[in-house]
């Protein structure tokens, strides 16, 4: 059930990257296009498309995390036996979790300290630019304990794509 849920919640990260994605190119082209068209650039073109990079990037990091496309040293602990591989991997993620714990901590902290301040072109606070590190460190670390959890039930974790 829990992989499930996971399952699920990678997928619609993967999703509100995608449209993430189309909505920052969407913004640039109007960036372009006030620009070079009508001589009048939209102020919150630019700042929109800024904002959506960082979340694209915190659903992305997250659903690179579930589907194992962080950087890792696997050529390394490929050569080690069963057992020490099997230790190092729970090893490893339980790294990765604490580092997406102290992300989403980091986030909250500066969120929190910037958000009674306003963006200069947006009519959002300031704070909104660490909201995404907080969604990409919960992130990482729900899916480091689904992948501890199918480490030790001997199972592998499904890509979010299948």
């Amino acid at each position: 059930m829990f992989t499930k849920f996971c399952a699920a919640v990678s997928k619609i990260s993967l999703i509100l990257a995608v449209v993430g994605l189309i909505a920052v190119v969407l913004c640039v082209q109007w960036q372009v296009i006030g620009r070079y068209v009508f001589n009048d650039s939209p102020t919150w073109a630019e700042a929109t498309a800024l904002l959506l990079v960082l979340f694209v990037t915190a659903f992305g990091l997250g659903v690179g995390v579930r589907d194992a496309g962080h950087i890792g040293l696997e050529s390394l602990v490929v050569l080690l036996p069963d057992h020490w591989r099997y230790r190092i991997e729970l090893v490893i993620h339980a790294l990765v979790a604490l580092f997406g714990g102290l992300m989403a901590q980091g986030g909250w902290l500066w969120a929190s300290a910037k958000w009674g301040e306003k963006k200069p072109m947006l009519p959002l606070p300031d704070g909104i630019d660490y909201v995404p590190l907080i969604i990409a460190g919960a992130l990482i670390v729900l899916f480091s304990i689904e992948h501890i959890i199918a480490l030790l039930r001997g199972e592998e974790v499904e890509p979010a794509w299948n």
